[in-house]
């Protein structure tokens, strides 16, 4: 299985950093993904329901540890080129200092 696109939704919390919205083989798409703040760094969590207890149950889950790797590497490298793409640029930021 292939990840063919990935789509992130930064959102710039503390904690809750982006969404992440992934098609495999250009078939079937897993939205909500979550990029989450760590004590370790930045990591992937799988769409979740809360629970009548309170907890929360993932609602898909990768089956091996390689497919949660392969995931989380490369959700969090589109995350990071979306953050590179969205921060302003030196020239931005010396027009910035200038006003």
């Amino acid at each position: 299985m292939k990840i063919t696109e990935i789509r992130i939704h930064l959102m710039g919390e503390e904690r809750l950093k982006a969404f992440a919205n992934v098609t495999f083989d250009d078939c079937f798409v897993v939205r909500n993904m979550k990029v989450v703040a760590g004590a370790k760094g930045v990591f992937l969590c799988m769409p979740s329901r809360k629970m009548q207890d309170g907890s929360h149950k993932d609602m898909v889950h990768p089956i091996t540890q390689e497919f949660r790797t392969y995931l989380e590497e490369c959700v969090l490298k589109a995350y990071e080129e979306e953050i590179l793409k969205n921060s302003p640029t030196e020239n931005e930021k010396k027009e910035d200092e200038m006003k």
